[in-house]
């Protein structure tokens, strides 16, 4: 018997059960009622542990990452343990890779080690194949689960992202609205947050009249995000004879690689190329113009993450699902 067992018997969420643990002043008499009645009948004792329910807790939170080398997956890490820290919690870090059997392994690890709460890191957490998140939802059971940048709805999981799609869609009309005709797309990712991105820039063509072309929307795996990989292959794409003159991308780095091979064709910046970036990251400021980008708050995204998390421990009422809209930085690289 556990929490989830009770919540599920009692009709009421795990937070419920929660905050009536915690006697809670957020909570009517009559749920409390019910709810005792359930664990009374049941002689359900909260373990030593007390997972999520801040009964004589271990004050640690679980950090899942997919990759802490990505320059935002390490800003992220390194927000949330800071931010965790200052209130008084310590941090326990999975790195899992993108494979599902690891991911799933590294949460299974952080659970034995009696995590109060876990954060996963990135949309690529959630799978397309529903069947495969049934990771999330036995961990979410037993204690809560908060998503960085994802989308996940399930009792006890809590979504803090950025309105990517709605980001990347003005990106886009506001490169077209400034003139340019053929916008280059490039991503690196199909997750969540990557199919938001992709939709997003979409629908901004759509929405100033003009067709989505496959030939300006391309790819890069993982390990072709370099900034010479990404210079070598518009230069390839501009030999072959592909027109176009602004590029969008769902990272800063490939915007880099964009304003690496304007250089090397010798067009200029703006005016010739217009260029605009995703994370508004250190990247920005690395090139000559700096780089227009577009901010997904990430600290912001980050913060409300931890409230949440202690929010829900607290055994107080937290929003299932947070939604920050990002805002366009505008610097050399656009019009």
């Amino acid at each position: 018997m556990n929490i989830y067992d009770i919540s599920r018997r009692a009709g009421v969420s795990i937070a419920t059960v929660s905050r009536v643990l915690n006697n809670s002043t957020h909570v009517s008499q009559k749920t409390k009622d019910k709810v005792m009645a359930v664990i009374n009948e049941s002689g359900y004792v909260p373990n030593a542990f007390a997972r999520g329910l801040g009964l004589n807790t271990m004050k640690t939170i679980g950090l899942l990452c997919p990759n802490a080398a990505d320059s935002y997956l390490a800003q992220a890490l390194g927000f949330l343990e800071q931010e965790f820290r200052s209130h008084q919690y310590n941090c326990v870090l999975s790195c899992t890779g993108k494979e599902l059997a690891a991911r799933e392994d590294g949460v299974s690890q952080l659970m034995n080690r009696h995590v109060d709460g876990l954060v996963l890191m990135g949309s690529s957490f959630i799978e397309e194949n529903d069947g495969d998140n049934e990771y999330i939802r036995q961990a979410a059971k037993v204690m809560p689960v908060v998503i960085l940048n994802g989308s996940f709805l399930y009792d006890n999981v809590y979504c803090v992202l950025c309105d990517d799609r709605r980001a990347t869609k003005e990106a886009c009309r506001f490169l077209i609205e400034s003139g340019c005709k053929n916008v280059l797309y490039l991503h690196h990712s199909r997750n969540y947050s990557g199919q938001k991105k992709l939709q997003g820039y979409c629908e901004g063509l759509e929405s100033c009249g003009l067709p989505v072309r496959k030939e300006l929307i391309h790819l890069f795996s993982e390990d072709k995000m370099s900034v010479p990989h990404v210079r070598d292959y518009l230069v390839h794409l501009h030999e072959e004879g592909l027109q176009f003159d602004a590029v969008l991308s769902s990272e800063d780095i490939l915007a880099v690689g964009a304003a690496k091979y304007a250089r090397v064709v010798h067009q200029s910046i703006p005016k010739q190329l217009s260029i605009i970036g995703y994370n508004n990251s250190n990247f920005c400021l690395c090139c000559e113009p700096e780089l227009t980008s577009v901010d997904n708050r990430l600290n912001a995204l980050c913060s409300h993450c931890v409230t949440t998390m202690l929010g829900v421990l607290e055994g107080r009422e937290m929003p299932q699902r947070t939604v920050f809209t990002a805002e366009m930085v505008r610097r050399g690289s656009t019009l």
